[in-house]
Parts: structure tokens; sequence; C-alpha cells
């Protein structure tokens, strides 16, 4: 079974586990939208940018980012969304990124990764 890391956040969600307030789009203005979105809701300036794409080590190949600000967001959507994500999973020709999530910021005291095979 492939999740995306927002279908499985809403799996958990449905069971009060709490995730960060994030919506998935798959093109710039509906991204742009729930930034604008995430920042009234929740006050924050801080944004996460994920592609999501079925493989692991997203971040090492560029798929994700931190945005100090929306500017900074909106950048960071264009630089990904449509781009070609090539990580230890996807082999040379990578994986174009068709949607992403973006989600609010948060300070992070401690961080636990959990993966079930």
């Amino acid at each position: 079974m492939n999740l995306h890391e927002y279908q499985g956040k809403e799996i958990l969600e449905k069971f009060n586990v709490k995730v960060q307030k994030g919506y998935v789009a798959d093109n710039i203005e509906d991204a742009v939208k729930c930034a604008q979105k995430i920042q009234k809701e929740t006050g924050t300036s801080i944004f996460v940018i994920k592609a999501q794409i079925h493989a692991g080590g997203r971040g090492k190949g560029g798929g994700v980012k931190i945005a100090k600000n929306r500017t900074d967001a909106e950048n960071h959507i264009s630089d990904i969304l449509g781009m070609n994500l090539v990580t230890h999973q996807t082999g040379p020709n990578g994986k174009k990124v068709e949607r992403i999530y973006l989600e609010s910021g948060v300070d992070i005291e401690s961080e636990y990764y959990a993966a079930i095979t």
C-alpha cells in the first residue's frame, strides 16, 4: 500500500492524533490559497512545503522546504511543483512532483519517525 504523507496524516487525525494543520494542492494557485488559509487559521507565518511522491529522501532531494514567510512559501511552491525529484528510492530518472502538501511550521522540541513495512 502506498500512502502519501497527507493521506497518512488524514488517517491519524481520524484517530485523534495531533498533526500540524495542512492542505494538499496540485497547482500553484491552489497552493498559495492553502498557505493563506493556514496563516488565517493558525496565525503562523512559517510553512513547510513538501513534495508528495512515493519515495523517501524527499528532503535530501530538495522536495521539502521550510519558509519563514508567505513570499518564501510561494517561491518554494513554484520550485517544487513540477520538479523532477531524484532520491535514493526513485532511481536516477526521479519522479515528477504533481502534488504538494503545505503545513504550518512549528517549533520542534523532539521529532520521531515511524515506518511500517
